[in-house]
């Protein structure tokens, strides 16, 4: 779903027998309930209080698992794909962040493969962690907690995990098993099915198990208890009779094949079980591909596990066709039974883009199914953007995440591509989404005059208005058009009601506004190669000219277009370095900028960018992450911060730039309003001074430098955009790669 931004890639190679060796750390955490979004102040050695929150749009990112504790009432978990996971608080009706702590070198543990929770155990909670399985990314981890996720023991892993990857929606892969509280079991992708007697502490291949890693790279699907019977799902079959996707364990040490499962492609790739205690029946779902994407057939059964009979309970057969015409395939994706009411059983549908995703609900063991989007009804009033630019929302998309409360019958839950919805009568939804952001925010402006004091751009959700911080945008999305993600984002410093924006839309790339971004229009053109690759845009001061520059999501880069008549007309600008970012002086409308990563030389333009030379020369090249920024209210004043050789400094337009020394690492840098008797703005970056990585503010121009935020709110990649308020001094907002827009206020 979200392109990772990771801080260092290592090239690494997993086997199953390494995990045996896996290594146990604790955590650093603090002393109260840990990392709650709601009210947070932040005091470190050496540095400032701070309380940092969300600034809140509510959910925007995939819910890939939701957990009703079986033992508790009111005690629920969710998982995402790369937001971390969070902790249900009944009593406040909103969701706890359990995963802020881990840091920047640890942002790849941000995404949550599983979860699993201990029946016999109320508190006790295990986090398997791990983003992505590829060899540029870390080893997976697990974390284990006995408060509930208040505070963690780590246990680093040997083998990878992939919780945004495809197949990231489908069951839990970690269990506790029934028969003995200490032993735990872990499904992997790429390294077979592991086990670990000591809750979690350390791990081995698990003996006996038949499959052997390969195929699609899905491995074990999911783990699920049937009693004291063990159950593994395996994605890796080919869908016929001589390959087996389904394995059970009786005694947790010998193995065996499923007789008689469904076989064929509506039934390839078992996505989720559940298992109705009272019937003794085992429900599955599944699919011919993973998922979340790539869904087109799919299929429900039931196993009688007293007896081994197989019941195909399918409530609707992909492949039929819409009222348009059009071809309607989906997989299966959630399942879960009713604790309270034997034969009642809720299944969803996934990928099913023609006639929407919907969840039926049986009350006869899926003998008959009702559709409950037939008779939903939505209110999104806390969350307007999930009506997407449209009158009223739709049910939803992608939907694996499926729970029913098992001390509430008609409380039911939901995740989506962009949220949970949640019932309690069945019929009428809202979103159940209080404390989960889960944004990957790439784009922050900060005005200095009107009603919002913040503009954002993210990767999933476009652009949005915030009136307020503490609730989501009343406008929803920027639409006119919708974008579905952003990729530039820009105000004319000195004419402020006048923003662009840029992403990937519906009717077009680029668009408008006159009014600080509370409306918007279309450009009345844009150039061709817009619609493949939009890019970051650059407004002049004033806003009479645009700089538009364009990189494919391949990496290709290509020529900047200006436009100096609000987007009518385009001209390629074939002096400006392509790929580049365009940054606007903030004080003189007739100069912009631009870095040259590949050449590591800045390039400026004095004639409202028309035309561009190249000025310094020989300045960092090749580094993975660069950032031009311009000093808010003065002209030629312009910052450079490098990922690994910290910040560069030009009060001369580019002409020349001195190093500076007071930092060796330089991830992101914005400013924000001076501080009380200062003369130059407060400086704001996401670097390493020292051995950390971490957020500071400056109040002298970057001679030295304050960490102001701590240990338990650090939300892995934080390295995309830091700016502050410029009418609020000390006030900071920070892009972040899956925990939404963080900001942060001296206490």
């Amino acid at each position: 779903m979200h392109t990772p931004r990771p801080s260092r890639r290592t090239v690494l190679t997993t086997t199953a027998a390494t995990a045996a060796t896996a290594a146990t750390a604790a955590l650093p955490t603090p002393g109260t309930p840990a990392h709650a979004a709601d009210a947070q102040s932040a005091s470190t050695a050496g540095g400032d209080p701070y309380r940092w929150r969300n600034a809140v749009i509510g959910g925007t990112g995939f819910v890939t698992g939701i957990l009703f504790h079986p033992s508790r009432s009111g005690l629920a978990y969710a998982r995402t794909d790369i937001g971390g996971a969070y902790r249900w608080d009944d009593h406040k009706a909103r969701w706890t962040p359990l995963t802020d702590h881990l840091g920047w070198d640890d942002w790849n543990l941000l995404g949550v493969e599983s979860i699993a929770v201990d029946p016999a155990h109320p508190n006790r909670l295990y986090l398997a962690l791990g983003t992505y399985a590829q060899s540029w990314a870390g080893n997976g981890a697990i974390l284990r907690s006995d408060d509930r996720g208040a505070t963690w023991t780590r246990t680093d892993l040997t083998v990878k995990l992939g919780a945004n990857e495809d197949g990231r929606g489908a069951g839990e892969r970690l269990l506790v098993d029934p028969r003995d509280s200490d032993t735990l079991w872990l499904g992997t992708r790429h390294d077979g099915l592991l086990r670990s007697t000591d809750r979690g502490a350390t791990w081995a291949a698990a003996t006996g198990f038949p499959a052997t890693p390969g195929g699609s790279g899905q491995g074990v699907t999911l783990l699920v208890a049937a009693g004291r019977t063990l159950y593994a799902g395996w994605g890796d079959a080919d869908g016929t009779s001589a390959t087996a996707n389904l394995y059970r364990s009786t005694d947790g040490t010998t193995w065996e094949t499923v007789p008689g499962q469904p076989t064929g492609t509506a039934a390839k790739v078992p996505i989720r079980a559940a298992y109705d205690k009272h019937t003794r029946e085992l429900y599955l779902t599944y699919a011919n591909a993973p998922g979340p994407n790539g869904q087109s057939d799919g299929s429900v059964h039931k196993l009688r596990t007293t007896t081994g009979e197989w019941t195909d309970v399918t409530p609707v057969k992909p492949g039929g066709t819409t009222a348009d015409g059009s071809a309607d395939s989906f997989g299966y994706g959630g399942v879960a039974v009713d604790a309270r009411r034997p034969g009642t059983v809720v299944v969803s549908t996934n990928n099913r883009w023609a006639d929407i995703d919907t969840v039926y609900r049986s009350t006869d063991a899926g003998r008959t199914w009702t559709s409950l989007k037939d008779s939903a009804v939505f209110d999104v009033s806390e969350t307007p953007f999930l009506k997407w630019g449209a009158d009223k929302p739709k049910f939803g998309w992608w939907i694996q995440a499926l729970a029913l409360d098992p001390y509430d019958s008609k409380h039911l839950v939901y995740g989506t591509g962009a949220t949970l919805f949640g019932t309690r009568d069945l019929k009428r939804w809202a979103p159940q989404v209080r404390g989960l952001e889960e944004a990957s925010v790439v784009q922050l402006v900060s005005p200095p005059v009107g009603e919002a004091h913040l503009l954002s751009g993210s990767r999933d959700i476009g652009t949005m208005y915030h009136e307020r911080l503490t609730a989501s945008p009343s406008r929803g999305m920027a639409s006119n058009p919708v974008f579905g993600s952003a990729t530039g984002l820009a105000q004319a410093s000195t004419k402020p009601s006048y923003v662009v924006r840029t992403g990937w839309g519906d009717h077009g790339n680029g668009a408008y506004s006159h009014d600080g971004g509370r409306t918007w229009a279309p450009f009345a053109a844009q150039p061709d190669i817009a619609k493949s690759a939009p890019g970051p845009i650059a407004a002049g001061a004033d806003g009479s000219a645009l700089l538009w520059s364009f990189v494919h999501w391949d990496g290709t880069k290509y020529p900047a277009h200006r436009s100096a008549d609000n987007g009518a007309t385009w001209t390629e600008v074939s002096s400006f370095p392509k790929g580049a970012t365009p940054v606007a002086d903030p004080a003189d409308p007739t100069h912009f900028y631009a870095y040259d990563t590949d050449t590591g030389t800045l390039y400026a333009s004095t004639d409202s960018g028309r035309s561009f030379t190249a000025r310094a020369t020989g300045l960092p090249s090749g580094d993975s992450q660069f950032k031009l920024v311009a000093a808010p209210g003065r002209s030629g004043d312009l910052w450079l911060s490098v990922k690994w050789n910290g910040l560069y400094r030009s009060t001369d337009g580019g002409v020349t730039f001195a190093k500076l020394d007071s930092c060796w690492a330089s991830y992101t840098l914005g400013f924000g309003k001076a501080a009380p008797g200062a003369d130059y703005p407060a400086v704001y970056q996401v670097g390493s001074t020292e051995a950390l990585t971490a957020v500071y503010r400056s109040d002298d121009g970057a001679r030295s430098w304050t960490r102001i935020n701590d240990d338990a709110h650090q939300w892995g990649w934080t390295g995309e955009v830091v700016i502050g308020d410029p009418r609020v001094y000390g006030r900071v907002y920070l892009a972040t790669n899956g925990r939404g827009i963080q900001y942060g206020e001296p206490v």
